[in-house]
């Protein structure tokens, strides 16, 4: 009778796995939907190269955007002049924009990589990594948040997004804001 296996013991050691596969699941999808879209943008404060203080609040009634960036993320340096371009295709239609370079990132690098590229847009520090925190914890660079005229996010991009789709998505929010 040595053919007695028992067929029950490996599906016994399968449910931990299957619960924990669930369990990241759901903190995964709560977790995201906190910043997905349609969800109010969270109060952050973001302190400007110039020194000048910025909130989520100065910025209601406008159209927005809020990237996260590095001057050390290849994908962020190579967005950069879209992002110059999509400005200022949107700036005279109402369109803000604060690009909020990442705690990790030198200051003084910030501070070069903005003025040799003339970037026309503000351009903030997270110094102490709050901003990030806020807008959900942001550790991959790029990160864009779209945000309407009422406060609400309307897109999160992580990556480059898709320029036709942003550009889009702006001119359904700015008409909306007339």
């Amino acid at each position: 009778m040595s053919n007695s296996v028992t067929p029950a013991a490996p599906s016994r050691k399968r449910w931990p796995l299957a619960v924990a596969v669930v369990v990241v699941a759901l903190l995964g999808f709560f977790g995201y939907r906190a910043l997905s879209p349609a969800s109010a943008v969270p109060d952050a404060t973001f302190t400007l190269l110039s020194g000048q203080k910025i909130s989520t609040t100065d910025l209601k009634g406008k159209v927005y955007l809020i990237n996260f960036w590095a001057t050390s993320c290849v994908t962020c340096v190579k967005e950069m002049p879209q992002m110059v371009n999509t400005y200022k295709q949107y700036k005279d239609k109402g369109l803000d924009f604060v690009a909020v370079a990442m705690n990790y990132d030198p200051p003084m690098y910030v501070v070069n990589y903005a003025k040799t590229r003339e970037l026309p847009f503000k351009v903030a520090m997270d110094s102490d990594g709050a901003a990030a925190k806020a807008f959900g914890n942001v550790q991959l660079t790029p990160t864009t948040f779209v945000v309407d005229k009422n406060g609400k996010i309307l897109k999160r991009y992580v990556g480059e997004p898709e320029w036709d789709a942003l550009h889009k998505l702006l001119d359904g929010a700015l008409a909306s804001a007339a």
